[in-house]
């Protein structure tokens, strides 16, 4: 089993270079959204039931995969200012090589006004709940001072089938073939 995380800050394009990596590989998405859309119907984001069962469903969701080798490109955001969120990739790393699997981590960046653009995008609003656009706009401005949604240059924690490509000037498309060739999936 493959399991691509792909992180990086608010709309840079985690799901859509996903769905590009899944056009040309045996990779199926799981984007950060499916379960953020589902939960916010029911809690508060940022809640403690949100983030307790947005953990839960994302690390089953991911074992099941791993168990079953079902290939995976796994969209997030990664908060490194956050001790919390580097042991939950951990953690989700070693649930998936306990079962053989292996996890290759690429991370996207792109100045705040490209990603301003992008969250109004077809594609976007398509997979995404439409009601949250407002308040997710709101997020990547106010996230971007806030938090460490890249990580520091030559810092990254799993250096190992690591992954860093600024998309700003890329298509999702060439980012996706890059993927698959550096990692050979």
């Amino acid at each position: 089993m493959n399991l691509v995380i792909i992180f990086g800050p608010p709309a840079v394009g985690k799901m859509t270079v996903a769905q590009e990596l899944a056009k040309i590989t045996d990779i199926k998405v799981f984007h950060n959204h499916m379960t953020i859309d589902l939960l916010t119907k029911f809690f508060e984001f940022g809640s403690e039931p949100f983030a307790r069962l947005t953990k839960q469903f994302r690390h089953s969701m991911i074992e099941e995969a791993a168990k079953n080798k079902v290939n995976l490109a796994f969209s997030v955001a990664w908060d490194f200012s956050v001790p919390g969120d580097t042991d939950e990739m951990r953690q989700i790393k070693t649930k998936v090589e306990g079962h053989g699997g292996t996890v290759y981590f690429v991370e996207l960046e792109a100045p705040l006004e490209v990603r301003l653009v992008r969250n109004k995008s077809e594609n976007r609003l398509k997979h995404k709940d439409p009601h949250n656009v407002q308040a997710i706009e709101k997020n990547i401005v106010e996230w971007e001072t806030k938090y460490q949604l890249n990580s520091t240059l030559g810092q990254f924690p799993f250096p190992e089938r690591y992954l860093r490509i600024n998309i700003e000037h890329l298509s999702a498309a060439d980012a996706a073939h890059q993927i698959k060739s550096i990692f050979s999936l």
